[in-house]
């Protein structure tokens, strides 16, 4: 790496903590709050559509969304997403992050709006433009994935950057909460306004006609975070590794830095920025030289994020089912849709506030102290023995005296998934990889992980089924039951384990040490002295000339 170039980098890796990277957490973070509102709220009204869309005259249930359109409404989304983190990872380091960040936000907008817009003239014609809308919805959170992480990690300084990415990705839990509580309030609102009888006393009256605005409201409120800071996302600069190490560009580098950070830099052009490009060293993805320095951290990042999305997708999606089956939540035939959608929303509202949201927290305030490898590791091993211990003596938890048991230790398994691989496999290939890949590679392990929200979103529903064919869901195989269930995806959390092995530590290294980008731009045998000369400049405080 040109020298001069490096002491921007150096001096980016020293800067203190200050309003600026607070301000970057927001701004990122309310995309990660969008994201998780818009993917985890469907959950709180797929119960609402089954009634509203599959009513059946003469049934002693609820109508619910056949087999097949409940995995496409939960699923779809999850396909676009992954598609989404492949396509604007990709373009995130071709283009450069700032230029496709605010295409991102403005997609996940007016798809949040279409969803709570669809239309049409049967049930088939309204969950057809749902879908197609939640699939883009997806495609847009799938670019916010590596750009956020990307962005975050280049701005941070690399004693907390490891805590200001985990509180970008935190934001994803006050989303899910955010969900519950719009979701609580408008039913609640809608319950008083439309009193309704039961569905076992009056099957059809039990829907009321304004039950159809409840989904839509709730679906279309996760575009007003994201529309709220659009205008800060397109003021924020490019970031400075992506201008020196990828646009080749040290002299704008240093000016976009002085204008959010307090560094002073003096931008000189570097004669020797243009000459980096040829350099042999800059490998592709796809050559043998990034498979022999970086192909086994991607398949530890991609791997541990693919197991640990089928298991947390899974559990949160399909929360509504697991308390139903434990009693948690009363039968569907005992309430009216709207109070359905209070009580299921109540549930993970209460899950998220207990579970969720402190497991992030907790990871920002420790990951910098315990390191990423510490908190992964620890994580699926607490996932995997909570699992296993609801899952074994799952007849116990089903009895009423034993539910606020079963809730606990739930609500443990959720707390140590975010207190855990959650926070960290979104952190670490933010980190590990070069500068010129960094998004390309966070997109690939992200997408890995949806992949494993689609086998969770998609598999759990027919597993969970019970095994007694009377007692599955309409239009529902039997399956291998919640029990089962749990015990599968307790082994997926060992495997997790197995394969965080794979995971370097990145706690207190530059991002140009992690990736070896120091290595890889150094000629002759200059290192040592201006690797020293650039931590002098850096702790004295001096001017930095550029």
């Amino acid at each position: 790496m040109a020298r001069k170039g490096k002491e921007v980098l150096n001096a980016l890796d020293a800067a203190k903590t200050q309003m600026y990277h607070f301000t970057a957490i927001v701004i990122a973070g309310m995309g990660f709050f969008t994201d998780a509102y818009d993917l985890f709220s469907i959950s709180l009204v797929t119960k609402l559509l089954g009634r509203i869309y599959y009513h059946v005259d003469g049934s002693k249930k609820p109508g619910t969304l056949p087999p097949n359109v409940a995995s496409a409404v939960n699923g779809v989304a999850f396909c676009g997403t992954l598609a989404g983190q492949l396509f604007f990872g990709w373009l995130g380091d071709k283009l450069g992050r700032k230029k496709v960040y605010g295409i991102t936000l403005m997609v996940m907008v007016l798809c949040s709006l279409g969803s709570g817009l669809s239309f049409g003239h049967s049930s088939n014609g309204v969950m057809a433009t749902l879908c197609f809308f939640r699939f883009w919805l997806g495609f847009g959170i799938g670019g916010d994935y590596p750009l956020s992480a990307t962005i975050m990690s280049e701005y941070a300084n690399k004693k907390t950057r490891g805590a200001f990415i985990a509180a970008v990705f935190a934001m994803q839990g006050f989303g899910i909460l955010a969900g519950g509580i719009v979701s609580l309030i408008v039913s609640s609102a809608f319950d008083h306004a439309f009193d309704a009888p039961t569905y076992e006393v009056d099957p059809v009256g039990s829907t009321v006609p304004q039950a159809d605005y409840v989904w839509r409201i709730v679906l279309m409120f996760g575009a007003i975070p994201a529309l709220l800071t659009y205008y800060w996302r397109m003021k924020m600069p490019e970031t400075a590794r992506f201008t020196a190490l990828v646009a080749r560009n040290t002299k704008q580098a240093a000016a976009d830095m002085c204008k959010v950070l307090r560094v002073d830099l003096i931008a000189e052009e570097d004669p020797q920025s243009n000459l980096s490009s040829s350099n042999p060293n800059s490998f592709g993805l796809f050559s043998k030289e990034f498979a022999r320095r970086h192909g086994l951290h991607l398949v530890g990042t991609a791997t541990t994020w693919f197991l640990l999305d089928i298991a947390y997708y899974s559990s949160n999606l399909f929360q509504k089912d697991i308390y139903s089956a434990i009693g948690w939540i009363p039968a569907a035939e005992t309430m009216n849709a709207i109070h359905e959608v209070y009580t299921v929303s109540r549930a993970q509202t209460l899950i998220a506030l207990c579970g969720t949201v402190p497991g992030y927290w907790f990871t920002v305030a420790l990951i910098d102290y315990l390191g990423r490898f510490f908190i992964q590791l620890m994580g699926f091993i607490f996932m995997t023995v909570f699992m296993f211990a609801l899952a074994i003596p799952y007849d116990h938890w089903k009895h009423r005296d034993n539910r606020i048991g079963f809730l606990i230790m739930y609500s443990l398994t959720m707390f140590f998934a975010n207190f855990g691989p959650n926070a960290t496999t979104f952190v670490v290939p933010a980190e590990i990889f070069p500068a010129r890949l960094r998004s390309t590679c966070h997109g690939i392990s992200a997408a890995s992980g949806k992949a494993g929200a689609i086998v969770g979103a998609f598999g759990f529903l027919y597993a969970a089924q019970s095994t007694d064919p009377k007692k599955t869901d309409a239009g529902y195989p039997p399956g291998i039951g919640v029990r089962n269930s749990l015990l599968m995806l307790g082994g997926v959390n060992f495997l997790g384990i197995v394969f965080t092995l794979l995971v370097p530590e990145s706690k207190g290294k530059s991002l140009e040490e992690l990736s070896r980008e120091d290595e890889e731009q150094i000629g002759g045998g200059g290192r040592g002295g201006d690797a020293t000369e650039m931590m002098d400049v850096a702790n004295s405080g001096r001017t930095v000339p550029v």
